[in-house]
């Protein structure tokens, strides 16, 4: 018998984030602190997706995040879907929302910006949702989703 898909065990309980662009998979890996946790972590990179061409997929045990941090995955990656697990069922399963407001999430890119000069927190106010365009609340320096850098 042939086998043509990778067989990964299934989560009792935890949270997976399905849909994930490729080329943004490591930095929800980055953003979600999953490097930290002490759970089992199974990272997809490069699957097949009938809809996207590719796509990454996090499958976290015994892990649930807060609608908030789920929400800022958005930013860099817009088509995610969250799925939350708890004895071994889909539970809760939702697209994320890009928020109105972005604290502490994303670099400002003008390096004049009083953010990357001053020990201080960064604020954007989101303003175009569908293209994740972003504008510094100090500076007004406006940022494209592919020029946003984690801080």
């Amino acid at each position: 018998m042939e086998k043509k898909e990778l067989a990964v065990a299934a989560l009792k309980n935890g949270t997976v984030i399905d849909h994930i662009p490729s080329d943004s998979l490591f930095k929800v890996v980055s953003m979600l602190g999953i490097k930290d946790l002490t759970s089992s972590v199974t990272i997809g990179f490069n699957l097949d997706s009938e809809h996207m061409g590719k796509k990454g997929i996090l499958k976290m045990a015994d892990v649930t995040f807060p609608e908030e941090t789920l929400n800022r995955i958005a930013v860099i990656a817009p088509t995610a879907i969250i799925n939350i697990i708890k004895d071994y069922e889909v539970v809760s399963k939702h697209k994320v929302v890009v928020p109105e407001e972005l604290n502490n999430i994303v670099k400002c890119n003008n390096p004049k910006c009083i953010s990357n000069n001053e020990p201080m927190r960064t604020r954007f106010h989101v303003i175009d949702r569908k293209n994740i365009v972003l504008r510094c609340h100090h500076c007004e320096c406006t940022v494209h989703q592919k020029e946003i850098v984690l801080k």
